[in-house]
């Protein structure tokens, strides 16, 4: 199988992301990767799983936390209830979300212990899985404090659960075995620092080091993306970011996202968000909820 190495970027008012989705019946035929860790809940499915060197059927709901780098893949054969679509709801964080204080303090020795044995991919099962459906549900409707509480009550009840199963042998270890994620994750760090200024296909390729041809060759196979594309989303997502803090106007955060030209930040900004930068400021603006004093 092809390894893709992602990376996730949180928006500004977010220290984890929840997404939920309706599942494509395919055949996948690469496994993913990433620095942050991942809880993802999958229904009325029935196909493989990969986690690390784990490879077993699955049928019906199944809920997995993942840690980071640790090649993973889901391919899906059929639906079990024909006449409901498959469901996949994914969690990306990091564990220390809330702050690395929290993870220091006794209260959290559990978490703690949680978190290590995820390197290999825990799987649950029992009433594990419905209390996390419940809970990821109301996350995804929630905002603010009220979801980063579920959250933390959800891996809570995972850290105390008795029903779960280590799916990758302690033979496999995601660390030891992520050296080229290290190598794109030096260039997502050069290119986090330089976003603002010119970019030089080169000097990126440097990094590694390759030719630019096999570098282009290279991010592209391992990212599924291009450079180019990859600094546009950092770029806008900065962009973003600073227009949801309320300190920028659009032209401003046009220059501080390293881009000289409004009609072309606008253009990039749309293809990445789906909205104009003030389309998108109205959006957020409709949604936040007001707290009177």
């Amino acid at each position: 199988m092809q390894y893709i190495y992602e990376n996730f970027t949180f928006p500004a008012d977010q220290s984890f992301t929840i997404r939920s989705e309706f599942l494509e019946i395919r055949k996948y035929t690469a496994l993913k990767s990433h620095v942050n860790f991942e809880i993802a809940l999958i229904e009325n499915c029935s196909g493989k799983r990969f986690i690390g060197d784990h490879i077993r059927d699955f049928e019906g709901t199944e809920l997995v936390l993942l840690g980071s780098y640790l090649p993973h893949c889901w391919q899906y054969y059929q639906a079990v209830d024909p006449f409901q679509p498959p469901v996949a709801t994914v969690v990306h964080f990091f564990p220390d979300f809330l702050g690395r204080q929290l993870l220091e303090k006794p209260e959290a020795r559990q978490l703690n212990v949680l978190f290590e044995k995820a390197s290999r991919g825990l799987l649950f099962t029992g009433p594990a899985i419905t209390t996390a459906k419940n809970l990821m549900q109301e996350m995804l409707c929630q905002t603010g404090l009220t979801r980063a509480a579920l959250m933390l009550q959800l891996l809570d009840m995972l850290a105390q659960s008795a029903y779960v199963e280590v799916l990758s042998s302690p033979y496999f270890n995601a660390v030891d075995n992520s050296g080229e994620a290290n190598r794109i994750n030096k260039v997502f760090d050069y290119i986090f620092g330089k976003f603002r200024e010119e970019i030089a296909l080169q000097d990126v390729a440097d990094l590694i080091p390759m030719s630019s041809a096999a570098f282009c060759r290279f991010f592209k196979r391992k990212t599924n993306r291009t450079l180019i594309d990859f600094v546009k989303e950092v770029r806008i997502g900065h962009a973003a970011k600073l227009l949801l803090e309320g300190h920028h106007n659009v032209a401003e955060a046009c220059y501080e996202s390293g881009y000289n030209n409004i009609s072309n930040f606008n253009k990039h900004f749309k293809d990445i968000k789906g909205v104009s930068p003030r389309d998108f400021i109205k959006r957020y603006n409709e949604h936040s909820i007001v707290i009177p004093s």
